[in-house]
Parts: C-alpha cells; sequence; structure tokens
C-alpha cells in the first residue's frame, strides 16, 4: 500500500508540493514558537518559586476617618475576616493595626483602627492585609533580648523571650516572603505557661545573611540555620524544644525534625497553615493564577535539576522528594499539632489531612474553616490557644506539667 501513495506524491503538481512544504514549514515554526513560550514561562515560574517575595499590595484603602478612628478597604477574601489584623501602608504610616469589621457591602469593608491615626494622615491607597498584628517586639511588653545564632551563612538575628526555668523552649519559624515579626503573635501564648520562646531568622530572609545564590530552596537548605538555632537553645540550658513553624516555615521545621543532629532534643512540632509537600502547593497556586499544567509541571521539572539551577537561579537543585514529609511519614519521630484552614487560599491542606491519615499515632490535625493563611490566632484567638495549650499540657511541656513530673 506504502508504494501506491508514494508514486501518487511523485506525480503531484509542483504546486502543491510547495503548498505543503509551506504548510510543514509554518506548523514547524508554530509547534517551537509554542514549546518555546512553554519554556520560557515555566523558567519564569520557576525562578518566581524560588526568588524571595517582596510585599505586595492586595487591597486597596477607599477611605480613611480620623475622627472615628475608621478605615474602609475593598473587599477581598481576607479583608472581610472577623478578628484582629495588621495593614501595611506607605506614607505618614508604614503599618497600622485593624480591629472589627464596622460594615460591609460587595465591594468594601468598614474596620476599626486600633492604631491611633492623627487627623494630618496621608496614606497611600496601596496596602496589604496582614495576619501578623504585632511588628515590633516591644509592643508585646515582654522582656527581651537581641540574639545572634551563628549558622554556616553567617549570623542569624533572633529575638529571645525568656520565660519559667529556661528548660522549655519553643523555635518559631516564620513564612515565605516574611520576617521573624509573624510569629509575635505566638509569644504571649508560650511566656504565659513558663515556655522560653526564641524567634528567628534565615538565610535570604531579609533578615538574615544571603546565601550565595539568594534564593530559596524551600526548606532544603534553611533548616541548616534552624537547627543551628536548636543548637543555640541547648548551649543556653533547653532540655526540651518545640519547633514551630508558620506555612514554609512548617515546611523547615519538618526538614529539622527529620534531619537534625539534635533530634533527641526535640519534644514536638507545632505548625500552623504548613507547607508538607511542596508540589500539591504549587499545583494549586498554579491553578489559581490560571497557570496552565505543563507550565507548572515543567517548572517543577526544572528545579528538580542541578543542570537547569543556572537557567532558574535556584543555585542547586530543589529535591521535592525529600520535602515531600506525607511520603516521609514513616520516618517522623516527633509528636505533632497541625493547625490549618480548609479555606486556607495558599497552602491548601489536603497534605495536613494525608500526614494525619499516614502517622495518626504521632499527628494530631485541628482543622479551621473560612481562617484563611496562617491568620488563624487573628481568626479565632480562643480555640487557637485553647488547642495549643491543651496539646502542650498533654506532651508534659508547660511549666505546671514539667514539675508535676519531677
Amino acid at each position: 500500500m506504502a508504494a501506491p501513495r508514494r508514486a501518487a506524491i511523485r506525480g503531484a503538481s509542483p504546486a502543491l508540493l510547495t503548498g505543503v512544504r509551506a504548510a510543514l514549514t509554518i506548523l514547524s515554526v508554530a509547534l517551537a514558537g509554542v514549546l518555546s513560550a512553554t519554556a520560557v514561562a515555566s523558567i519564569h515560574m520557576a525562578r518566581r518559586i524560588v526568588t524571595p517575595a517582596l510585599r505586595r499590595a492586595d487591597t486597596r484603602i477607599l477611605s480613611l476617618d480620623t475622627a472615628a478612628q475608621t478605615i474602609t478597604l475593598s473587599r477581598t477574601p481576607d479583608t472581610g475576616l472577623p478578628g484582629r489584623y495588621g495593614l501595611f501602608t506607605t506614607g505618614t504610616s508604614s503599618y497600622v493595626k485593624l480591629g472589627s469589621v464596622l460594615s460591609e457591602d460587595e465591594t468594601s469593608v468598614k474596620r476599626k483602627l486600633l492604631t491611633h491615626v492623627g487627623a494630618d494622615a496621608r496614606l497611600s491607597p496601596d496596602a496589604a492585609f496582614s495576619g501578623w498584628y504585632y511588628d515590633r517586639p516591644e509592643q508585646l511588653q515582654l522582656t527581651h533580648t537581641p540574639e545572634l545564632i551563628g549558622s554556616s551563612v553567617g549570623p542569624c538575628p533572633a529575638w529571645l523571650f525568656p520565660s519559667g526555668d529556661g528548660e522549655v523552649w519553643v523555635i518559631q519559624v516564620h513564612g515565605r516572603g516574611t520576617t521573624r515579626a509573624e510569629c509575635l503573635r505566638a509569644v504571649p501564648l508560650f511566656h504565659g505557661l513558663g515556655i522560653t520562646t526564641l524567634v528567628v531568622s534565615y538565610r535570604n530572609d531579609g533578615e538574615a545573611p544571603r546565601s550565595r545564590a539568594g534564593t530559596y530552596t524551600l526548606g532544603a537548605t534553611e533548616w541548616r540555620d534552624v537547627d543551628a538555632a536548636v543548637g543555640f537553645a541547648r548551649r543556653r540550658g533547653a532540655r526540651r524544644i518545640i519547633l514551630m513553624g508558620w506555612s514554609m516555615g512548617g515546611a523547615i521545621a519538618l526538614q529539622v525534625s527529620l534531619n537534625s543532629a539534635h533530634r533527641a532534643s526535640i519534644a514536638g512540632l507545632i505548625l500552623e497553615s504548613p507547607v508538607v509537600d511542596w508540589r500539591i502547593v504549587l499545583e494549586y497556586q498554579a491553578r489559581i493564577m490560571n497557570v496552565p499544567p505543563t507550565v507548572s509541571g515543567l517548572a517543577i521539572e526544572a528545579l528538580k535539576h542541578e543542570w537547569v539551577a543556572p537557567i532558574t537561579r535556584a543555585g542547586s537543585a530543589i529535591p521535592f522528594d525529600r520535602l515531600d514529609v506525607v511520603a516521609r511519614a514513616a520516618e517522623l519521630r516527633h509528636p505533632m499539632l497541625i493547625l490549618h484552614s480548609d479555606d486556607d487560599g495558599f497552602v491548601p491542606s489536603d497534605a495536613s489531612h494525608d500526614l494525619v491519615v499516614a502517622r495518626p499515632d504521632l499527628v494530631q490535625l485541628e482543622v479551621f474553616e473560612v481562617a484563611r493563611h496562617t491568620k488563624l490566632w487573628n481568626y479565632d484567638q480562643d480555640r487557637w490557644t485553647e488547642r495549643i495549650t491543651g496539646w502542650l499540657v498533654e506532651q508534659g511541656l508547660t511549666e505546671a506539667s514539667v514539675r508535676a513530673d519531677v
């Protein structure tokens, strides 16, 4: 059957052959263009994943009433949440605290100001809604000292809040694109329970030293800076150490738990809105940004390989398999409390649920709804506090329970 077809082609008119060749050329160029565009988009996404993020405006200030001390913001899934929050601004104030929702409609939300804003205030319309609430350690009115934690990249700044007899410490680890101030809202809880708190920084977060590449490895190297903080705590008298990680800080804390030479001193982990498996997170974020699966898949694949690192600017390959803690669940040794909202909106809670299924003997999960990403304290402080306190008592890690053990 093949020979007649070849004969038919040989007998075709020159005009037809020219048309076929032109069509094939056009198709080849188009295919090359599609592949090239996909590759460029994938590299761009890969670079975004590992590049330390700057804070982006995610809402707008629509009006400011300094007489009533209220502020009206454009409505987003976050700005309408109940509770206490913060707002990054520019102008005469860089950060203000926000109270309860006073009124709202389909496009706007009016909230009470908890930071006094003077009548002569001038704020830029672009603003960023935040769960931090506290942005400086002095606002807690607790005794604290600045510390430097020696790591392989240099001294990493930290805040130390002593409490109790100093035998039980919690080391708090902030998330991606934030700084250690994110962790301040948890300090009063631990302080009241007689637990010393160390709030740390890590490479490339804008406060700690920069690595050679200056990019994130999603926990694959950052954990070493936190492990240095574990060693610091032990030298200062800590006998039992709790790791608390927020978002990417959860991924980092999990890597410390799995890899640290100080594993015997780690008493447990508390994870708030944590990244447990990066692939789930990145694929989810790609979907909400309407990035085609082909592009996100190629971006993740590119980050896995050392030879692509100069192009992605990752500095080194990202070991996604090692960072998948569900797959490594059998290696876990420490009790763990996870607090995660099923309406997180940034880091889906799927892997947190999967980890409970994989290790019900070690992992407990407190599921919130509506609370969004790393805003569980803000959304329901009483429930958040009671759940963590109950878990700490259960693990014998509060000052009272430590005395009872003795």
